[in-house]
């Protein structure tokens, strides 16, 4: 499958490939009259990385990841066999998830324990915490810890795994999983990474980007047209249910424009 760049968007990079960083991006869903949608932010246009592009919530693992917190659900050990990779990663990378989910959409997917999520999350004293979060003053471990809160790993469902091309400068080894915002939860103020952010139904930001309206990434196209016509109440599910390749796609020039062609690693081998 390929995706056509956005017009005036053609990544350059001369130099020696240099190595991806950890990452982890959540698809928030929730589910409407008019069916399911999801939250997407815009990058501010200053940004080094994705400047102007419409993105999931996500960012890179931080060293405070690794801190020991409150855990249930699906265990580190299950989590690495899932997404093929050591337990030390794989804990770093559901923590980055639940915590960049928190920083830039104010959805937590922690609670008091493994039947409920917290609440009462629209507060100012929540929204300097997720400040400090964002600024690496705090850990989510000691954000938890404070009040007294799990994460809640089996809220969240393994969906894809991208690896930014070679040729960027800036590059991610990215998992890519799915969630339901919890009942009683909604977002809160935009993070200072994002000037814009709004729930959309996936084909209608697929539709947009097609006709010139939202930037999206070729990894965000191909995670929409996913979600298209799926609910939230059952994404966790049928992530459990998805075969996860490793997608690192290269640049192909032509007549029409500059496209990503998406290879699995299997098809490079």
């Amino acid at each position: 499958m390929r995706t056509r760049l956005p017009d005036g968007w053609e990544p350059v990079h001369d130099q020696d490939p240099v190595a991806p960083r950890d990452a982890a991006t959540v698809a928030l869903l929730r589910d409407t009259e008019a069916g399911s949608e999801t939250y997407l932010l815009r990058r501010q246009p200053t940004m080094a990385f994705a400047a102007g592009m419409s993105v999931f919530p996500g960012g890179s693992t931080q060293a405070g990841d690794d801190e020991p917190l409150g855990w249930v659900g699906p265990s580190v050990d299950a989590w690495a066999a899932r997404l093929r990779c050591t337990p030390e990663i794989a804990r770093a990378l559901v923590v980055a998830a639940v915590r960049e989910t928190f920083e830039e959409s104010g959805i937590l997917l922690a609670g008091p324990d493994e039947h409920t999520t917290a609440t009462e999350l629209d507060t100012d004293e929540i929204t300097q915490t997720r400040l400090d979060l964002d600024g690496a003053r705090r850990s989510l471990a000691d954000v938890l810890g404070e009040h007294g809160w799990v994460l809640r790993s089996d809220l969240l469902g393994a969906w894809a795994h991208w690896i930014t091309p070679s040729f960027e400068p800036r590059r991610f080894d990215t998992r890519f999983f799915v969630a339901a915002v919890p009942e009683g939860q909604r977002v809160g103020s935009l993070p200072g990474e994002a000037d814009r952010a709004a729930w959309i139904a996936p084909q209608a930001a697929l539709d947009s980007a097609a006709g010139g309206g939202v930037a999206l990434m070729p990894p965000t196209v191909a995670v929409c047209r996913d979600l298209v016509g799926l609910r939230a109440r059952d994404v966790v599910r049928l992530a459990h249910e998805r075969v996860i390749e490793t997608v690192e796609p290269r640049l192909v020039r032509g007549d029409d424009g500059a496209w990503y062609i998406e290879n699995t690693l299997e098809d490079l081998s």
